[in-house]
């Protein structure tokens, strides 16, 4: 089976050259997936670019490949970003880990006012710093061509203010509106699909949120966790947009 690997300075790749992987990727190619001369492999940048390819040499910490074919992705339209609340436990890495797999093209941690975890002071890099370490690692076991960024975090007010420019989706259990009957089709601005902590947004933020212009939408008759409710909104979106 082949596997992706990353070299985001890869700028471009002709078929037919040699491209070096090196370092860390490499070690992890030989040691762990006990990589072969012969075997296939892909070497991506996370930008769109894919090579795919035969290994032809193997060293510690270096592996030779030969490019059979070079293809570069454009990233989809509209873009889908996981606004994904702060949560207990690994439950907003959970969700986080299941978008990316699903085709997430960027992913916003918030803070929200019920949110029990909290990144304050130096946390709130070292979250984000773990957050796309989970999202690199998910591209790879996925073989994405894109690795979706992680925002710093935000905050309800910063929200608003994307409300300008893009499409924000609120998921609302209580919402009579269904997400799998909104119009996604006709806008290609990114749509903000914003996810709840534990214990649900907040009235006030519901508030704040729907007048910046979020329209409230609601998965179905049940209320999913937030490790799940992510993922299950961007399946939907997927098949909304003819993606899947």
């Amino acid at each position: 089976m082949s596997s992706l690997y990353l070299r985001e300075d890869l700028a471009t790749a002709d078929e037919g050259a040699l491209v070096e992987l090196v370092g860390a990727e490499a070690k992890h190619a030989v040691t762990v997936n006990r990589s072969r001369v012969g075997d296939d492999i892909r070497i991506g940048n996370g930008r769109g670019l894919l090579v795919t390819g035969v290994i032809e040499s193997v060293e510690p910490g270096h592996l030779g490949v030969r490019a059979i074919t070079v293809t570069v992705e454009k990233e989809p339209s509209p873009r889908l970003v996981l606004v994904q609340a702060l949560a207990k436990g690994d439950r907003d890495e959970m969700a986080i880990q299941a978008a990316t797999e699903l085709g997430v093209s960027a992913i916003i941690p918030w803070a929200a006012s019920r949110s029990v975890s909290r990144w304050e002071g130096p946390k709130k890099e070292k979250g984000r710093l773990r957050w796309e370490t989970i999202v690199r690692e998910a591209s790879k076991q996925s073989i994405r061509s894109f690795v979706p960024p992680v925002s710093p975090i935000a905050s309800t007010a910063d929200l608003s203010r994307l409300a300008g420019t893009s499409r924000v989706v609120l998921l609302d259990p209580t919402a009579s509106e269904p997400l799998s009957q909104i119009d996604v089709a006709s806008d290609d601005r990114d749509l903000l699909l914003i996810v709840g902590p534990e214990g649900g947004i907040s009235d006030a933020e519901l508030d704040s949120l729907t007048a910046a212009g979020a329209l409230r939408t609601r998965l179905g008759d049940t209320v999913l966790r937030t490790s799940s409710a992510g993922p299950a909104a961007l399946a939907v979106l997927n098949v909304r947009l003819g993606r899947w």
